[in-house]
Parts: C-alpha cells; structure tokens; sequence
C-alpha cells in the first residue's frame, strides 16, 4: 500500500483502496507522504482521529525515519477558544449559574493555554450549554475588527498550517471549506499537492450535506441573543432592533414546540401538508426578515452589529432555499429534536458537485478505508463521488479470523418487522452475554430497539450497564475498558471510530441489519429518483450503503492479532433472502454456526483449566 500512495503522490493520480483492520494503513500513507516532500493534507474523521494521528502515530514515524517535517494540527473554529467572546459572555443574563462557573473556568484556562483547542480542557463537559457562548462560527467572528483578532487562536493555527508540510484536518472542515471556503482553510488546500483522505467511507454523507444548505433552530436564537448583546452595546437607543430579537427568539419557540408535534425526519412536503406547522416556520422566518430589516439600518453603529447583519442575510436566503427546495435535483426536509430543529435541501447526487470542486485542486488524492468495497468491488464508492481514472486497491486484514473469531447466525422465526422480533433478540442476548462473560457490545440500528433491550436486560444481566445516552460517549468507553466484564448498549455512534482491544470486548450483537429507514426523506427521494431513470434503488443505493455501515459494525471486534470474540448477526434475512449473501461475503472470514453451542465451546476455549 505505501509503494502504491508513493507512486500516486509522484504522478499526481488518484488512489481508491480498502485495507483491512490491522494492515497500518496509516503508517502506509504517513511515509510515503512524509518521504515525497509535498505538502500534504491528511484529513480523517473525527477530532479523536485527528488527534491520534498528530499526537501518536505521526511523532513515531518522523521518530522512525529521523525527519524534521514540519507538521500542524488544524480543527474548525468552534474547537477553538474565541477570547473576545469568551469576555463578553462574562454577565450575559442568558447564561445560568452553572454555566458562569463553568465559563470561569475556561477564562482562567483561556489566560494559560498556548493554542487555544478546547479538548484539552477536561474541566468542562463536551456537551456544555457554555460552549457556543465562547467560541466563533464563520457567521458571528468579527474577524480582524475584532478586538482581540492579535491574539487569535484560530489565526495562529491557520498560520502553523499555511507554513507546515503535513497538516492533519478532519473530513467536516476540509468539505466545509471546499463547499462554502467559509472555515478560512481555503487558502491552504489550493498549496496541496497531496491530500489523503483516511476513513473516506463517510465521504459521500458528508459531501452531501456540506454542498447542501441548512437553517437551524439554535442559529436563529443565537442571532436573536446576539443582536440584543450588540444593540446594548452599540445601540442603546435603538430600542425597535432588541424587541424584534425578542420577536424572533419567541417565534423559534413557538416553532420549536410545534414541528415536535410531528418529529423525526420529514420530507419538507409536511410543511405543505399541516398549514399548523407551515404557519409556525413562516412566522419565523418573517421574525427573522423584521430583525434583518432592523439591523441594516444599525449596521454601521459598531463591528457586532455589523456581523449580526451579516449573518441576518445570509440565514434569511438559506430559509428561503430550505423551504423551496422541492424539485428535481435538491430535496428539502427537516428534522426535530426535544431542543430544536434544523431545515435542509440536499442535493441529490453530490458526484458532478464533488468532481467540479476538486477540479481546483490538481493534487494527488488518495482515497482509503477499513470500508469501502462491497463483496471486494469499489464500484459504489467511486459512482457516488464521480471518481472516474482511478487506481483501485484492496487489502484484506492480516488477522486471523478463522482462528480468532466466530460468526453466530441465531434461527429467529420471524423478521425484524414482526412484532415477537425485540422479544427474541432479548432472550438471544441475554444467553450470549451469558456465555461471553459480559465483555459485549449490544448495538442497535433505532433508539427504540435499544431503549426496549436495555430496559428488558438492565435487572437480568449479572454484568454491569452501560446505556449510551446515560453519560457521554468517551466516559462510556473509558468506562468500558476501565470495568473488563461490562455491556455497552449503543446506536450508531459505537458502529465505528471505536478501539477497544483485549479480553474487555469479546462479543458483538448487531440487532438487524442497517438499512436507512424507510422513511427517510433524502434516501427515499433518491430512491424514486433512480426508479424514474428505471434503475434499481435497492441495488444501487440501499444495499451498498447497509453492506458498508454492517461491515464498520462488525469491524469493531477483531483490533489485535491476540483479540478472540464472537460477532452476533440477528437478522434472519442474512439466511432467508439472497441480498444476504452480499453482506456476508463483504465481512472477514469468520466461521459461521447457528448453534448456541457452537458460541458455547467458542468461550469455554478461554477459561483457565480446572
């Protein structure tokens, strides 16, 4: 794999390649870059990726190879400390007790810490209410009106990264800035010459909503809170602009409680359908067109306001876009939470998009995955981003699962739809887990699954609970290894992006197969868009996406050459319907039983001897 990435890098072309848990795929394309002497761009999933590559892997191999590169860490805006907002939140009424507290002591961290990145700062919980009040969003920083733009720590990463040869960004900002060149990354992606792109199965997701719009509940209050800060501040006798933020901060409430009224993901044609919620989303967006006919007027009285114009205008076009976007390309839909609600158009297909975007960049591009084939074909991946001459790859792990593992089909009696099916998998789990000796992930495919097992199997497992929900996701998992014999219950967020080696994870039950649900309103419009072209929407899109999603869940199970365990697939149409084939000739080569005695034999192989 590093021969292939140098090659690439040295003509400039474009590599797609899956290589399997254990094949150092990152080594693989961390060397060949580093050794090239290009400047590179290294972009993986998660701020958890990002971190362990700057911090661990890639210290190792400069170390390995005697090499000075110059390398820089680069996250969005909003993992950064904005000191000018952090000092202005100091008072803010709208900020509770616990909040202020909380705020006193990112201050304190804010006068001692050298880059300002906000995951070093442990004292505060990630989901802290306090966050959005004291960093930036590409709407509300002042930019260099700001008053403390000298001592930026947005800047001075951007400046590290401008002048290193390896930078290490994450897929949200690099598509972010392709999409919009709005995160101030623009200017560095264009000196590439290199750009991987680690963990790219989740490319084609995010593509799709960072070249689509989207308007959310939370953006609209913060515009409201702000403007009242700004117009105290800077217009203290404009009395008009603080009542319409008021007008707009009632109106987001009222919508709020109303689009809940109907939750989840919807097809933007509900709007249109329940004149209560069309009537509830128009009197925000007339709050909000009131505010921005305000603050055009106040505008010139001081940099805040100012900003809050900006983003007036710009939030009052998306809204507009959001609720017009039923047509042939774009789909608008919306989704709701307890708290709020977010509108979007999506586009339909994001591969003529992508390929145009990319045409700016003449670099080499390196594609690769723990997950990206299906059945050993890379043809879907390349179809959805319009990837034409490619060099393609794939490499299967190294490990050895015929001996490390087992793959355990359970003869259920009916399907997931049925309504004896919750009930069945409890009483599965409740065995497995029994002969795992705990040390299992339970994962599931709907909250609804989950909460319903959870709550069957929290009092009848001798084994200690985790719920995902009931704490944040890491302490979850420090949790987890910290205890050796636990149960993690969790949806979609514990299907990837998750190492636990060793004894602590030994099982896996995946509780149907991962299909999107069928309501999903951008799945089904591109559903009935390939079905108008007479194509096959299960074939082409449905399929291909629950292979790559099943594979990711199944991948957290094997992490080590030592590792032994059992994967656990519920579904009985992987024996039943034919499609079932495709998912399993997609996974490692495990041995597959359908007895509970084979599980049995499997575990009783780890127990000391008598």
């Amino acid at each position: 794999m590093a021969t292939l990435v140098g090659e690439t890098i040295a003509e400039r072309g474009t590599l797609v390649c899956e290589a399997g848990t254990g094949t150092g795929k990152t080594f693989a394309y961390l060397v060949p870059a580093l050794l090239s002497g290009c400047k590179t761009i290294v972009s993986t999933a998660t701020r958890t990726l990002q971190d362990q590559l700057f911090h661990v892997d890639l210290p190792r191999i400069r170390r390995a190879l005697g090499l000075e590169t110059k390398v820089a860490l680069l996250k969005g805006r909003s993992n950064y400390l904005c000191l000018h907002r952090a000092e202005t939140a100091e008072g803010d009424p709208q900020i509770g007790p616990r909040e202020q507290r909380e705020l006193h002591r990112i201050n304190a961290w804010g006068r001692a810490t050298l880059d300002g990145d906000i995951g070093a700062l442990a004292d505060v919980p990630e989901e802290s209410p306090i966050w959005p009040f004291v960093t930036s969003t590409v709407d509300n920083c002042l930019g260099q009106r700001c008053p403390r733009f000298d001592d930026c720590f947005v800047k001075e990463a951007r400046r590290r990264a401008a002048a290193a040869d390896l930078v290490v960004v994450n897929h949200h900002l690099l598509f972010a800035d392709m999409a919009l060149r709005g995160e101030g990354f623009g200017e560095i992606l264009p000196t590439a010459q290199c750009v991987v792109i680690d963990e790219a199965h989740q490319l084609p997701e995010l593509a799709t909503m960072s070249f689509g719009q989207a308007v959310s509940a939370r953006q609209l209050r913060e515009l409201a809170r702000d403007t009242t800060v700004a117009a105290l501040a800077e217009a203290g006798d404009m009395p008009s602009l603080r009542e319409a933020a008021r007008v707009l901060e009632d109106s987001v409430g009222r919508a709020v409680q109303t689009l809940n009224g109907i939750p989840g993901r919807q097809s933007g044609a509900v709007l249109e359908s329940h004149p209560v919620l069309h009537d509830a989303l128009d009197a925000a967006r007339t709050a909000l067109g009131v505010l921005a006919e305000n603050l055009v007027a106040a505008a010139e009285r001081g940099p805040e306001l100012e900003a809050c114009e900006r983003r007036a205008s710009e939030l009052t076009s998306r809204f507009a876009d959001c609720l017009a976007a039923g047509t042939e390309e774009w789909v608008s839909w919306y989704e709701t939470s307890t708290r709020g609600f977010v509108l979007h158009a999506t586009p339909l297909s994001i591969a003529d998009r992508f390929q145009t975007h990319l045409a700016h960049y003449p670099a080499a591009w390196v594609y690769c995955s723990g997950t990206l084939a299906i059945n050993g074909d890379l043809g879907h991946f390349r179809r959805e981003l319009g990837i034409g001459d490619a060099v393609e790859a794939v490499w299967t792990s190294p490990f050895d699962y015929p001996r490390q593992s087992l793959m355990y089909l359970p003869k259920f009696d009916c399907a997931p739809g049925d309504a004896r099916y919750l009930q069945q998998l409890t009483e599965c789990a409740a065995e497995l887990i029994d002969c795992s000796r705990g040390r299992a992930f339970f994962l599931f495919t709907s909250y609804r699954a989950l909460e319903y097992c959870a709550a069957q199997l929290r009092t009848r497992l001798r084994y200690p609970v985790l719920v995902q929900g009931e704490a944040p996701r890491a302490m979850l998992l420090e949790e987890f290894k910290r205890l050796g014999n636990a149960v993690l219950f969790g949806t979609s967020t514990f299907w990837e992006g998750v190492d636990v080696r060793g004894d602590a994870l030994s099982l896996v039950i995946i509780d149907k197969l991962p299909f999107a649900p069928p309501d999903d309103p951008v799945a089904r419009a591109r559903a009935e868009r390939l079905a108008a072209e007479g194509r096959n929407a299960f074939q082409e899109l449905q399929l291909p996406a629950a292979v790559i999603a099943l594979k990711q869940g199944a991948g957290r199970l094997i992490r080590d050459a030592t590792d032994r365990g059992v994967l656990v697939l519920c579904d009985p149409r992987l024996r039943t319907k034919s499609y079932g084939r495709t998912f399993l000739r997609s996974l490692p080569p495990m041995p597959q039983v359908t007895e509970l005695a084979a599980v049995r034999a499997f575990f009783a192989a780890d127990l000391p001897a008598s």
